[in-house]
């Protein structure tokens, strides 16, 4: 306290991702802290259960048990002054049961923890680096919003050209500023959309790295009166903003610490480890896309010819693959996944991953060849989910990934999203009134 107070800290937001990745928050007064990091802040557990529009879905432990609460402590560890809010600095939480003081069934944090664990028991500890897009857009006179700075071919650069009011500038220095390991930005393939690279780590740091830069985005923007979006695809006429994920693992051996997945004499310059978790990551996709593609709007980021992945397959350095092998060797090698879109919980996103590639570890199957050549041939792989509700129908059907991500969460987690699929069920689209009204 006296430290933070000596740095001009009066407040201290406590802050931790929600089901789907949002962040939930508390501003507490610096005189408080203490008292904060004994007894817990009290929030309501039906948080994990609160649709984007404010309705609490009926999920075991939240309505039915009367809305109970859950425990929130500060991690004093991930404290970090706000660079653009000056007086607020920020750390992350610990979420409990108090009852149990186990983690709360639903806690995203907690979930990934687990399944490190087991691949710690293997001798295997995941590192992630993850890249994100997001498009950036502005108010638009006629009403709603638009995209800011959108011109064509602009992909790849940086500077006035694409970004006229120097936003991607503005915003590395800020986020800079976080320290969560900011490492690039430039815009990217259509107008108002933008990609910022994080430095690769420990899987569970990286995660957090990634939720604190998607809520650090969003906060940017609003300051800038725009609004900073991770939805998978926001217009139609424009593609969708992805999550890429680069994953190895490190290993202990006789040698010491080194990269699992490298092995000069292994095939593709690949240790069996490396080609063992791809098969995982390629047997357990469709159930995979349920968590790395979480919305509705999701599977419309998909196709031929967009770049992003519609079949199940994998190459050695190529884009048009689910699974693209960079050309680095040694230290480098890895497995990046292009699957997961930008809406995607960072957490969840990397336990599923991590899982999936532990599952083909133990499984110790070899992934089939390679692509080679542009992708998107439906008659050389077999075709992801095209929508959520078959996503999430192979996600209980994975019985193997469904233990090790945890029944309880997958029970909770396929309540909240079948609910979601349910009201846009209902929900009469400006396409439907357009394609129908006039004529019908």
């Amino acid at each position: 306290m006296e430290q933070l107070a000596a740095d001009g800290i009066d407040v201290v937001r406590v802050t931790y991702p929600d089901l789907i990745g949002t962040e939930r928050a508390r501003d507490v007064l610096l005189e408080e802290l203490p008292r904060a990091v004994e007894h817990g802040l009290a929030f309501c557990r039906a948080v994990y259960h609160t649709s984007p529009q404010g309705d609490v879905v009926p999920v075991a432990g939240g309505l039915d048990a009367g809305l109970p609460d859950i425990c929130v402590r500060p991690d004093l560890s991930t404290l970090a002054a706000l660079p653009w809010e000056p007086g607020v600095a920020t750390c992350l939480a610990e979420v409990v049961d108090p009852a149990t003081g186990a983690p709360a069934p639903e806690s995203p944090r907690d979930l990934l923890r687990s399944v490190l664990d087991r691949c710690a028991d293997h001798g295997l500890r995941p590192v992630v680096g993850p890249e994100l897009e997001y498009f950036l857009c502005e108010p638009d006179p006629a009403g709603g919003w638009r995209r800011y700075g959108a011109v064509p071919g602009v992909v790849y650069t940086a500077g006035l050209r694409a970004d006229p009011d120097n936003h991607l500038l503005r915003t590395l220095r800020q986020v800079r500023g976080l320290d969560i390991g900011v490492l690039s930005g430039n815009h990217e393939f259509d107008g108002g959309q933008f990609e910022i690279n994080l430095l690769h780590s420990a899987a569970l740091p990286a995660a957090d790295r990634a939720f604190r830069f998607k809520s650090a985005i969003k906060e940017l923007a609003r300051q800038e009166g725009r609004l900073a979006t991770f939805m998978a695809k926001p217009f139609n006429d424009a593609g969708g903003s992805g999550f890429h994920l680069h994953l190895s693992c490190e290993t202990t051996d006789d040698r010491g610490v080194h990269n699992a997945f490298d092995d000069p004499r292994g095939a593709y310059g690949l240790s069996a480890t490396a080609r063992h978790a791809v098969a995982g990551v390629l047997a357990h996709a469709p159930a995979l896309a349920a968590l790395l593609n979480p919305t509705v709007n999701s599977y419309k980021r998909f196709g031929p010819d967009t770049l992003a992945p519609w079949l199940i397959d994998w190459g050695l350095d190529n884009r048009s693959a689910m699974v693209r092998i960079p050309p680095e060797r040694g230290s480098g090698a890895r497995l990046e996944l292009r699957l997961a879109d930008a809406s995607a919980n960072p957490y969840l996103a990397i336990a599923a991953t991590a899982a999936a590639a532990l599952l083909g570890v133990l499984a110790g199957e070899e992934p089939p060849a390679p692509l080679e050549g542009y992708g998107y041939d439906t008659t050389k792989a077999s075709l992801l989910p095209t929508g959520l509700s078959a996503a999430l129908d192979a996600l209980e059907a994975d019985t193997d990934l469904a233990e090790l991500l945890g029944k309880d969460f997958i029970t909770s987690y396929v309540t909240y999203k079948r609910d979601e699929l349910e009201r846009f069920g209902r929900h009469v689209t400006d396409w439907e009134f357009t394609e129908y009204a006039y004529h019908l």
